[in-house]
């Protein structure tokens, strides 16, 4: 595997701690929907990283996933990833701005999220093989 892709799951993975600190929080659901979206991203762009395509200036998980799907061989729940592209989207300002209709995701909604990163996060390190050691730099 290429390091610039190990270097994305890492990231991906420091998003997936993240959400397992925050994931029982009730105050900080947006930051696990937050940090669920960002990881999935990061682990279809190691996808395109290691298959040598350009990675988009893109946070669009439903587009990122078009451009991966000849390159992964597990199921991914098109309507998780509009909820998790909703939710990043929608909880990052208050009101009118973009607040979901029904205020911050809940615990359960937070807990949806997680998961749902994390298997896409373990699917894509299963299929790009990351039994490599991680990248010193960040000491992972």
């Amino acid at each position: 595997m290429k390091a610039t892709t190990q270097n994305w799951l890492n990231y991906a993975e420091i998003d997936i701690a993240s959400c397992k600190k925050l994931v029982e929080d009730e105050f900080l659901t947006n930051s696990v929907a937050f940090h669920a979206q960002q990881a999935v991203e990061k682990c279809f762009k190691a996808v395109l990283e290691e298959n040598n395509l350009k990675i988009p200036k893109i946070h669009k998980l439903i587009l990122l996933r078009k451009k991966i799907e000849r390159f992964i061989n597990f199921k991914v729940d098109n309507e998780l990833l509009i909820f998790t592209d909703k939710v990043y989207i929608e909880t990052r300002y208050p009101g009118d701005m973009g607040m979901l209709p029904d205020g911050k995701p809940t615990i359960k909604e937070a807990e949806e999220l997680y998961k749902f990163a994390d298997y896409i996060y373990q699917k894509t390190k299963e299929l790009l093989k990351t039994n490599n050691p991680k990248d010193p730099v960040l000491n992972l």
